[in-house]
């Protein structure tokens, strides 16, 4: 019996699953998904969570209703990936060996990684949206909120969903009018970035838009520190902007147990071909989606195109053919303007 191993249940191991079990002999090929987690989070609802448009418990749902019958799941937490000799093992020693392994092991936040970001203004003056806890800690604070300075940050490229921290501000936007405090809000969206946005059509329009909804944009912003004491975040080149509620993108980084097993970049993203999304250093390592570290948007329509080219390589390498499909980093947004 010959074994396929999906490390990550999120949308890139979930949508592999389902396309290889349909086509693999079941009694030629294993196929085993190993998460750590058997909660299901749709990640883009929680934008929508601090503005009381989507609750908790409209963005949670089991994993196991989207895998398909006929595969192993395991819930565990990872160790380690043993290239060289195609295993993975897990955390509590069990070895799981494999003839093709694919990494779906996503991208998560590090607060940790902003000195004076995770510590005692967490939660209370501080809050992320890119995770359900955060979201709806922003929410509880947003009902008792009379207005002052709103900024959001974002602390470092590559992040999920690029145009998540444009939609926020344009939204926060929206529910401000809506409850009629708008005119004591000062909303500040604080970038890294030159403009608004990466590509210079969407920047144009995109600041035009912020500009007409009196956003002020702070661009090429990299924050060094958060001042807890004073409510300022500090750049490396000692800028200074202060807060009554920071909204935070924190740095995004791929998985520990990239970083364990020796196969990730210094964010612990997978190098990978860009073209293939076969591993760089081992041929039978394929990865998707925001385990990478692929030019492309770190978002779930990346994950849905490349998945098909993935599935064609592997299917070719499988077979011992040349790897003919050929990813060419589409993806697409829409943009929630408020």
């Amino acid at each position: 019996m010959k074994k396929i191993l999906i490390l990550g249940g999120g949308t890139g191991g979930t949508i592999m699953a389902n396309k290889l079990r349909k086509v693999l002999e079941r009694d030629e090929w294993e196929i085993t998904l190993v998460d750590k987690q058997k909660t299901h989070y749709y990640q883009p609802g929680f934008l929508f969570i601090p503005f009381g448009i989507y609750n908790k418990y409209d963005v949670i749902k089991p994993k196991s209703d989207f895998f398909p019958a006929g595969i192993n799941v395991i819930y565990a937490t990872i160790d380690r990936i043993d290239g060289d000799n195609n295993k993975v093992i897990l955390e509590d020693s069990k070895i799981l060996n494999y003839d093709f392994l694919i990494i779906a092991t996503g991208t998560q936040t590090r607060p940790d990684e902003t000195p004076g970001l995770y510590e005692e203004l967490w939660y209370k003056n501080i809050f992320d949206f890119y995770t359900v806890e955060g979201a709806v800690a922003l929410r509880e604070f947003f009902r008792n909120w009379e207005g002052g300075r709103l900024v959001l940050n974002i602390a470092e490229l590559p992040f999920k969903c690029p145009v998540a921290p444009l939609e926020f501000v344009f939204l926060a936007d929206a529910w401000f009018h809506e409850i009629g405090i708008r005119d004591k809000v000062e909303i500040t969206y604080v970038t890294p970035l030159p403009g608004a946005f990466t590509k210079p059509q969407a920047t144009k329009m995109l600041g035009e838009l912020l500009h007409e909804k009196n956003i002020k944009v702070i661009p090429e912003f990299y924050i060094e520190r958060v001042d807890n004491e004073n409510k300022k975040i500090i750049s490396y080149d000692e800028q200074e902007i202060p807060f009554d509620v920071l909204t935070i993108v924190p740095v995004n980084m791929g998985s520990d147990v990239i970083e364990r097993s020796g196969l990730g970049d210094d964010l612990n993203f997978v190098p990978t071909d860009k073209y293939t999304l076969r591993s760089e250093k081992y041929e039978n390592i394929f990865v998707l989606g925001d385990a990478s570290n692929i030019p492309t948007s770190k978002s779930g329509s990346v994950v849905h195109f490349s998945a098909d080219v993935l599935f064609e390589n592997l299917m070719s390498a499988i077979e011992g053919r040349p790897l003919m499909a050929k990813f060419d980093g589409h993806s697409n947004c829409y943009i929630e303007t408020g």
